[in-house]
């Protein structure tokens, strides 16, 4: 079955090739019910002997994971939670000092079976492979074994962590950002490539090509401060929904990711985000959604400024480039920000190439995998790799595919190794 094509994928075709990497420079929980308002803090009862804690009204799974030093991602994943929505005496599992998962009250595994931590991944090639890598890097009786301070895992996010079609999540937030600015520049309504995006006119959008995107972008992402663009960013991921499938952005995250995430964190392992996206696009939602703090976050991004207004100091964000973090770019950013060859490394397209040669040339057990989207029925299929449609987002090429096999990476076929797409799935 062909993936659902949308027609802004063929019509930006042209320029999506030269200039999509520069459009990417440009979650919360449910409280439990009978919500007594949001609280800083989660005051329910804690069982030490189980460590378990006991949901209270008001809480949600923000306020309990700072309760416990422990990420929104990891607690939905010690407790195969679907989504977010939480209830009132609720026992939910939660980490030791070392990190390990805590058995929740009444549901103690047996003495002797061993919790899967990979559930949502189907028995077979990719799913050993990880298991036997961590192994191995953790086993300090292991000729392969690799100190914590050495254990650094890059995911790239559009397409590998989350859903990257119809269009980037980013190009969606730039439309809609134009088409809310609009009442202030009246100007826009007969001025392209504006009009062509206030009037759902997509073959003129496509037409205007890289100048027309450069300009969609520092309309939408320029001219305000870091504060001022992050509020805007996290008010957005609030009201957006994915045109197919009809939830928020955050609700369309890979739940085999997750688990991989928390699996790798619970062995030690510091995870990044490495992606060609706009790094304070990401950062207002990574640490909730993914687990991953902010500074752990490697992304493109333009310049800013700093600057004083009304004695308040600011950082405005300028219309110019500061730093591409796609292909070839990524193993530079690795370095620039993370200052230490990672040893596993996840990606989708022939954007993450690059990061997956660079971290499988490091001496020593590595692990590199691809996200290859072949399933239409449960999200989307596309290549043109074996086959599949072609795409400007998230391309994954045969001659990437080829390159996969002769080096030994695993590709990952969201068909055939998922049992599960997505976190919100039931």
């Amino acid at each position: 079955m062909r993936s659902q094509s949308n027609p802004l994928q063929r019509l930006l075709h042209p320029m999506l090739g030269i200039g999509l990497s520069f459009l990417l420079l440009m979650g919360t929980g449910v409280l439990a019910a009978e919500d007594g308002g949001a609280r800083q803090h989660a005051k329910g009862d804690y069982d030490a002997a189980t460590n378990t804690y006991i949901v209270a009204a008001g809480d949600d799974l923000t306020t309990i994971g700072r309760r416990f030093g422990i990420s929104v991602a990891d607690l939905k994943a010690l407790n195969a939670l679907a989504g977010d929505r939480i209830l009132i005496d609720q026992q939910l599992a939660v980490a030791d000092g070392g990190g390990a998962a805590a058995p929740a009250r009444g549901n103690a595994p047996q003495a002797g079976v061993v919790t899967d931590p990979l559930p949502s991944w189907t028995d077979g090639t990719a799913k050993q492979a990880i298991v036997d890598f961590v192994q191995t890097v953790t086993d300090p009786s292991n000729s392969g074994y690799v100190s914590e301070s050495d254990r650094i895992a890059t995911f790239d996010n559009d397409g590998t962590l989350w859903v990257e079609h119809p269009m980037y999540t980013q190009l969606a937030f730039a439309l809609d950002r134009v088409k809310a600015l609009a009442p202030r520049h009246p100007e826009w309504q007969t001025t392209q490539p504006f009009k062509a995006v206030l009037d759902d006119d997509l073959a003129t959008l496509g037409a205007a090509g890289k100048k027309g995107l450069v300009e969609l972008v520092m309309a939408s992402h320029a001219g305000m401060t870091t504060t001022e663009f992050e509020a805007i960013v996290t008010d957005w991921m609030d009201k957006a929904r994915h045109p197919r499938f009809k939830r928020p952005y955050t609700d369309l995250t890979y739940q085999p990711m997750q688990e991989l995430l928390a699996y790798l964190r619970a062995n030690g392992f510091k995870t990044f985000i490495v992606s060609g996206g706009g790094v304070e696009f990401m950062r207002p939602m990574t640490e909730q959604v993914y687990g991953i703090p902010a500074e752990q976050v490697v992304g493109s991004s333009i310049k800013t400024q700093y600057e004083v207004r009304d004695g308040e100091p600011v950082l405005m964000r300028e219309a110019q480039i500061d730093f591409i973090d796609d292909k070839a770019g990524k193993p530079v950013g690795i370095n620039k920000f993370i200052g230490r060859r990672p040893i596993a490394a996840f990606g989708n397209s022939a954007g993450d190439r690059q990061m997956l040669e660079w971290t499988g040339a490091g001496d020593g057990p590595r692990l590199m995998m691809l996200v290859f989207h072949d399933d239409a029925m449960r999200e989307y299929a596309y290549g043109p790799a074996n086959g599949l449609e072609d795409t400007q987002f998230g391309t994954f090429p045969q001659d990437l595919m080829t390159e996969a096999k002769t080096k030994g990476w695993v590709v990952i076929s969201m068909k055939d190794d998922w049992k599960r797409i997505f976190t919100s799935d039931e």
